[in-house]
């Protein structure tokens, strides 16, 4: 009978305070979110730590942060929110969100092997429809667990190309692009366009980036494994931004999507030249985590994520000069 009596004084509003104070570790924040005041949201945090038992959000240094019961309890709020969603046919949590006034941090991690016009057009278009909003970008890298982090709520949404994305994300697709690659404009396979085999491709000098994790392989190496081949991989840089200046000076092969590497076409002397291995289309994501899927403003974000890539992605530059033979 106690569980029951603790049950009655939960409504689903006080579920939604509770998923949105502990994503946006912040009071004041959650309460822009939920249109609130913050001596009202802090009333109703006040509440859950009395029927929960833990101080769910805690001060660390300037900040506040997750309490671990917290974090442990925000997986089941977000299902709680999304079964009442399908419940009322979304009347429930289909809080408007306004972009011009809101307050709200986006936190998005991308890799910089995309196209070299997205992030700057994506924050750009962000800073004209939301004003307000503050915009933080975090690097992929060998040492950020994107994954972890999208589950404790620390970053909102990650952008980068997969083989295979994880299976326990939300995943929305963005864009698919040929594999090509990138060299020197005096790089043999361009002076001998026929003569670049199968073989030779995979004997040249090749830059790739640094992977993921420790013992990890990239999108053309796993593809390459299942093949029961490997290539030659000569410099792994974790800055994909600076291969283009290095092909211009080296024979170094680089294998992406043609649209990163024509954006590069006109302030380098580079070529494209077809891959001569059958790649499947490199496909691009945006992943999200089960604790931002019903937020307002996340779902406004990644409508503009979704609307910035496909506008870029149809304004591919010409290629004037592919080699094929």
């Amino acid at each position: 009978m106690a569980n029951r009596a603790v049950f009655d004084k939960i409504e689903l509003h006080l579920v939604r305070v509770f998923h949105t104070v502990i994503s946006e570790r912040s009071v004041s924040r959650a309460a822009v979110q939920l249109g609130s005041t913050q001596p009202a949201v802090s009333a109703q945090l006040k509440r859950l730590r009395a029927l929960v038992g833990d101080p769910l959000l805690v001060r660390s240094g300037a900040g506040m942060v997750p309490t671990e019961v917290a974090l442990q309890l925000l997986g089941t709020a977000a299902d709680l929110l999304r079964s009442a969603e399908q419940l009322f046919g979304g009347k429930v949590s289909a809080r408007a969100f306004s972009p011009q006034g809101s307050e709200v941090e986006f936190r998005i991690a991308a890799s910089d092997y995309l196209d070299p016009l997205f992030l700057p057009a994506l924050v750009a278009r962000l800073r004209r429809e939301a004003p307000l909003a503050r915009v933080t970008l975090h690097a992929l890298s060998a040492e950020y667990d994107y994954r972890a982090r999208l589950a404790r709520g620390e970053v909102d949404l990650v952008i980068g190309n997969w083989l295979e994305p994880p299976g326990e994300l939300h995943l929305g697709r963005l864009y698919a692009d040929e594999i090509v690659c990138l060299v020197g404009e005096d790089h043999p396979a361009v002076r001998s366009p026929r003569s670049w085999t199968v073989e030779r491709y995979l004997a040249a000098e090749h830059v790739a980036p640094t992977p993921m994790h420790a013992g990890a392989l990239g999108f053309i190496d796993e593809h390459l494994a299942r093949a029961g081949l490997q290539r030659h991989i000569a410099v792994r840089s974790p800055h994909f931004s600076l291969v283009p200046a290095l092909l211009a000076q080296t024979h170094l092969v680089l294998t992406t999507g043609r649209l990163f590497c024509g954006r590069y076409l006109a302030q380098l002397p580079l070529r494209i030249v077809r891959c001569p291995m059958a790649f499947p289309s490199l496909s691009y994501y945006q992943l999200w985590h089960d604790v931002s899927h019903s937020a307002a403003s996340l779902r406004w974000l990644r409508e503009m994520v979704r609307d910035v890539a496909r506008g870029l992605a149809q304004l591919r530059q010409p290629d004037r000069r592919i080699l094929s033979p």
